[in-house]
């Protein structure tokens, strides 16, 4: 089947799935991952995963982060990383990360495979989690700021471990392995640095009272008003490119590149403009590709060992609950609020998938454990949203997004 055949029908049967499940007070994304499953090898095996369709996928996540950074502000999230906001997030990877190697040693696995399912028990997947959110309505709750700070330093923690993994020399000396910390330390440092002086640049211009405004309206005059979501395009753009050159995914860049766009930033009337164009291409193209392509991937063929894949799903699940409802004390949540953190940190994707992935790449990992994680991916991903919204059962949801909580 042709690329845009593929596209036609995955679009089609995703956003089918999509609306029946919002049809029943569920997030769309549930539907749209069974889509995938559906047309997948898992089932009918019409579509195949294809490095096109990954490249569609891509696109899609680098929309979603960038629609939320619309919605959000860069102070809101660094604040949530700092004192307790930070001890929250070493808590949400370290159990989980723990309790992965802990698996892994049980089943009598090498030291190698141990860091790989331990790396991918601990992530939260960023676009996952900022889907979630703006399905449910609370991407501006107390949940959404710890769950976002949460998934980006996890996500950072994750592809800083794996960046030192993909350094070391197959015949491994303690030199080596100090030359390979060091220097992915080096790379973490400097995307700081980049991220921390283009906020910096921006309050600088803020207390001199200097329009930031008038930037991209010159563009605009000089381009045409349809030329601002290509502005915006490129501005984040540049973020994940410097993010990926310096060894970590995309989405982490990018995400921060679009924090700094807010309101303040543009004129009401296009900052408007500008949500409404993204929204449209997010939410009614690219979104839904990006979660049938998790369904996609998955192959029940491949899972020889149903004990491990078993235990690999329920500590995945548990311990990031845990991890969570820990976390999310800590830093003052109520429990039923500490608990619905647990649940939206345990929706896992795309960038689970990716260290997956790259570990089988590599020969890191076997075809058995390859499968079991994208099984965990696709199920965690799967059941998120009906355990938060189990969480905050009948009126609770509203009164929590309406702040009454």
């Amino acid at each position: 089947m042709s690329l845009l055949a593929s596209l036609l029908l995955l679009i089609v049967v995703a956003r089918l799935f999509g609306r029946l499940f919002a049809r029943y007070n569920q997030p769309e994304m549930i539907g749209e991952i069974l889509a995938g499953v559906l047309l997948g090898p898992a089932l009918f095996d019409l579509i195949h995963p294809n490095a096109a369709l990954a490249a569609v996928s891509e696109l899609a996540v680098f929309l979603i982060i960038l629609n939320a950074g619309l919605e959000m502000r860069f102070s809101e999230i660094f604040g949530a990383m700092r004192g307790r906001g930070m001890l929250l997030a070493l808590i949400g990877f370290l159990i989980p990360f723990a309790c992965g190697v802990g698996v892994a040693a049980l089943f009598a696995q090498d030291a190698m495979r141990m860091v790989f399912l331990g790396l991918c028990i601990s992530i939260t997947a960023l676009p996952v989690a900022v889907k979630l959110l703006d399905s449910l309505g609370v991407l501006h709750t107390p949940i959404a700021k710890y769950a976002l700070a949460t998934a980006v330093i996890n996500d950072i923690a994750a592809l800083f471990i794996l960046g030192i993994v993909l350094n070391l020399p197959q015949h491994l000396t303690l030199g080596d392995a100090a030359t390979a910390v060091g220097l992915s330390t080096l790379k973490l440092a400097l995307l700081a640095i980049v991220v921390l002086a283009m906020s910096r640049l921006f309050e600088w211009l803020e207390r001199r009272d200097i329009s930031v405004q008038a930037v991209p309206e010159a563009m605009i005059r000089i381009f045409g008003p349809e030329a601002l979501f290509g502005i915006v395009v490129v501005f984040v753009l540049v973020f994940g490119t410097i993010s990926e050159a310096l060894g970590f995914h995309f989405v982490i860049g990018a995400f921060f590149g679009a924090l700094f766009l807010d309101q303040r930033h543009f004129l009401a009337s296009r900052y408007e403009d500008l949500r409404g164009t993204l929204a449209s291409i997010t939410n009614g193209f690219l979104a839904p590709v990006f979660f049938a392509y998790l369904g996609l991937e998955f192959q029940i063929s491949a899972i020889s060992e149903l004990d491990f894949t078993v235990v690999v799903i329920l500590v995945s699940i548990l311990s990031k609950l845990f991890a969570g409802w820990l976390g999310g004390r800590i830093v003052g949540m109520a429990h039923r609020e500490a608990l619905g953190l647990g649940c939206v940190l345990n929706g896992r994707g795309v960038m689970e998938l990716v260290v997956a992935g790259i570990a089988y790449q590599k020969g890191f990992i076997d075809p058995m454990i390859f499968s079991t994680l994208v099984l965990m991916g696709i199920l965690t991903t799967f059941l998120t949203p009906i355990l938060f919204k189990q969480t905050f059962r009948g009126p609770r949801l509203e009164r929590y997004r309406t702040g009454n909580h």
